[in-house]
């Protein structure tokens, strides 16, 4: 009877992953990558933080010309005030990340506390898909870990949010990291079986 639902499993496995499975070492790579760069932020939480603040503003400022240029370019359509408005908007909030980068990365960080608890709930939902794999429970600690992480980060704020924004993002590089590996050597297995 056990002979019969192994491969009845092996097919459900092969179902789930779709073409994951096929790309086995792409995922334990990624995984490996985004460990290194967590790695790296734990211990450079003020730069992490820095970076991402503007980084975050370049793209606000590079969103806003883009939209300017659109505005500028499309005479008779009635949106082209709002296209303005975005534009203004954008390019100002990428400025003000600049000049001021502390406001900046206190609004990151109430940012950073929303992303952290959706990508918990959405790694519990993906460990909810994969429970028929024994690697299932580590994306279910990750997606509590993560739901953690974003209730904390509203606790300490604003106080923490010259170092945290770099930690946290560090943190999320090497939960995903390792949700990314443990789903390519579940894949591996799948594919050998």
């Amino acid at each position: 009877m056990a002979t019969q639902q192994r491969p009845d499993i092996q097919a459900i496995r092969a179902a789930i992953l779709g073409a994951a499975a096929q790309n086995a070492n792409k995922l334990i790579w990624l995984g490996i990558l985004l460990i290194v760069l967590g790695i790296i932020g734990v211990a450079g939480q003020v730069f992490y933080s820095f970076i991402s603040i503007s980084i975050l503003g370049a793209f606000a400022i590079i969103g806003g010309v883009l939209q300017a240029a659109h505005a500028m370019h499309s005479h008779g359509w009635k949106s082209v005030t709002v296209q303005w408005f975005f534009a203004l908007f954008y390019i100002a909030a990428g400025v003000c990340a600049w000049v001021f980068p502390i406001p900046a990365l206190e609004g990151l960080t109430i940012w950073l506390a929303a992303v952290f608890f959706i990508t918990g709930v959405m790694r519990f939902i993906q460990a909810f898909h994969h429970r028929l794999f024994n690697e299932w429970f580590w994306l279910l600690i990750s997606s509590a870990i993560s739901i953690l992480m974003g209730i904390l980060i509203m606790r300490g704020w604003p106080t923490s949010s010259l170092w945290l924004p770099g930690l946290l993002l560090a943190v999320e590089f090497l939960l995903q990291g390792w949700s990314l590996l443990f789903l390519g050597f579940a894949a591996k297995s799948a594919k050998s079986s």
